[in-house]
């Protein structure tokens, strides 16, 4: 039992370190190092973050992680009971995978499970976090996109390139931020 938790754990871990190194870092990879200019008359940075974009010229890691605040600050304020669930499974994803194998410890050190029986356990629950992590992703893109049309028509970038790469690594920061950073730390 304990070998068929362990393999059906596994899988949707890998699948998600997968998915987040080709959605997400990949992408940061070829694209965050392109310098961009920025028109900042039409660029709006997210009033809720300290970290306002000062310059004109900066990579597009920056300015694709500034595109990513500001779609969830407006998702907040459009959906948010949304942004909640977001949110929520993202807070799951970080004390979940923790406190079951704190739990699964516990068990072995009382002598109620075997020790691959709590590695199964632990690798379980970082499972389920990994998938909700990945399943919760999909509002968030789609809040992302909404703000990236409103960005397409007010041409705050004037070379299109530069646009492309800026949205290109909004989106691969969401697909960064969407595993627990249990699983996360594996990937650097």
């Amino acid at each position: 039992m304990w070998k068929l938790l362990f393999l059906f754990s596994t899988i949707p871990i890998v699948a998600s370190l997968a998915a987040r190194w080709w959605f997400g870092l990949r992408v940061l990879t070829q694209y965050g190092g392109r310098p961009c200019k920025c028109d900042l008359a039409r660029w709006n940075p997210p009033a809720a973050e300290g970290e306002v974009i000062q310059r004109e010229e900066q990579s597009a890691y920056e300015f694709g992680r500034q595109l990513r605040l500001k779609a969830l600050e407006e998702w907040k304020e459009v959906d948010p009971k949304g942004a909640a669930s977001r949110a929520s499974s993202k807070r799951f994803g970080m004390a979940v995978p923790p406190l079951s194998a704190i739990v699964a410890t516990m068990a072995v050190v009382v002598a109620k499970i075997p020790l691959f029986g709590a590695v199964s356990c632990a690798l379980a629950a970082t499972s389920l976090a990994a998938v909700l992590g990945i399943l919760s992703l999909a509002p968030e893109l789609a809040a992302i996109n909404r703000l990236v049309r409103k960005f397409r028509e007010s041409r705050c970038f004037p070379r299109s390139d530069d646009e492309e790469a800026a949205i290109r690594c909004a989106t691969a920061h969401a697909w960064k931020e969407s595993l627990p950073p249990v699983i996360a730390m594996f990937q650097r």
